[in-house]
């Protein structure tokens, strides 16, 4: 059940990455995750914009990502040389276990087609495009953190070795033209540098929560889950429409890294404060942020970052906003970029409901945090948004962190 993911997701917030080695900032594996798939976006896109447009296959990039996160979050101790090495010579003994703890979880999704293409993904040998710029983006986000771990403390036993195999693995991806792009450290580097320190803004910064968790890190929980209620609307979704949603809900809080992230109650504790921060991150993002950007993707960047939370489709350039029904009936076709924006918020508003909950149960609660939990199930406890019950969700969510 979508429920049962939404808590699995949650748990890489719990699994510290680098745990041997001196570490001057936390660093966790969903934020890892998140970061590595924002580098595949980037990868991706550059390879469409040298191969041509249909060269990626953006659904099997969405779920070969969500799948291998899945995977790590079963093995979730397991040392990457260790890993490495009983994938070698226990590749579908681990498959099998990893399919049995997900079992339970798969069951319960209204596709059932998830877990037969998961099942299809483990036994698969082919090394697609797709699953190249993944396990690419997987070693240039490592890259990422290894740099501070080595900066703070080059001295440590066997670190050398470590930086030489990743450097390694990288050079053997030195064939996908974004991967020599970002090594150059220039633009494209700095895109995904940006997005990476949102890793170190924290949610819910003014009050203390176990887990912590970061804005990048929320960024793919409301991915994930956007991912998940799309395949569940009732409706077979064009594949833009997945593309969207998904990638919307990644993006969605991505001007954050020039503002920060400010609370709601301050956002609405001054009549039209929220207007002008969303003016000023406007501004920001055309200023700072789309200038690291190929100008051919700041159309699409400014689709997902801009009036987020509303559904919408683009029609001649133009984008419009629709109704649930109007994109199911007319505008449920790639050419309509539709976006189920009203399903992002709905996503974003269960992850910071989960969010509460989480820390609740680990002991740690404040009146802050008790309010918007109130607040947040009294709002949702009854709603449908884009055919779901989410209010349903957040009851079946609130029962399961409780038990």
């Amino acid at each position: 059940m979508i429920e049962n993911l939404i808590e699995r997701f949650f748990k890489a917030a719990t699994m510290e990455r680098w745990n041997d080695h001196i570490r001057p900032v936390e660093l966790t594996e969903l934020d890892k995750q998140a970061h590595k798939m924002i580098i595949a976006y980037v990868l991706a896109k550059i390879e469409e914009d040298s191969r041509g447009i249909k060269s990626i296959n953006w659904i099997n990039l969405i779920e070969g990502f969500l799948f291998d996160f899945l995977y790590r979050l079963v093995l979730t101790d397991l040392k990457p040389s260790v890993f490495h090495r009983m994938m070698d010579e226990k590749r579908e003994e681990l498959n099998q276990h990893v399919l049995r703890e997900l079992k339970t979880d798969l069951e319960g999704l209204n596709d059932p087609n998830f877990e037969i293409k998961f099942k299809n993904y483990l036994s698969s040998g082919e090394v697609t495009l797709e699953r190249k710029i993944l396990r690419a983006a997987h070693y240039l986000a490592t890259d990422w953190e290894f740099k501070i771990i080595y900066n703070s403390a080059p001295f440590i036993y066997g670190i050398e070795k470590t930086k030489e195999n990743i450097e390694n693995q990288i050079e053997d991806h030195y064939d996908l033209i974004g991967v020599q792009k970002i090594m150059l450290k220039k633009k494209s580097f700095g895109f995904i540098d940006l997005c990476g320190q949102l890793r170190f803004q924290k949610r819910w910064a003014h009050t203390p929560r176990i887990p912590e968790t970061s804005v990048l890190g929320h960024m793919l929980i409301v991915a994930a889950t956007s991912y998940l209620c799309t395949m569940e609307m009732g409706i077979k979704p064009c594949d833009k429409r997945v593309y969207n949603n998904f990638f919307a809900g990644l993006f969605h809080d991505l001007p954050e890294v020039l503002t920060k992230d400010i609370i709601s109650p301050v956002k609405q504790s001054v009549k039209g404060l929220d207007d002008i921060i969303k003016e000023y991150e406007d501004y920001q993002m055309k200023k700072e942020l789309l200038p690291l950007l190929p100008k051919t993707w700041h159309p699409e960047m400014q689709y997902f970052t801009g009036d987020e939370f509303k559904n919408k489709i683009k029609q001649e350039d133009e984008v419009k906003f629709v109704s649930f029904n109007d994109l199911n009936k007319k505008y449920n076709d790639d050419v309509f970029m539709p976006l189920d924006g009203e399903l992002i918020k709905a996503c974003d508003r269960l992850a910071a409901f989960a969010e509460t909950k989480i820390s609740f149960r680990h002991g740690v609660t404040s009146k802050d945090m008790e309010e918007a939990q109130k607040t947040m199930m009294d709002e949702w406890k009854s709603k449908k948004v884009s055919g779901i019950d989410f209010g349903q969700i957040f009851r079946n969510l609130e029962k399961l962190i409780d038990e």
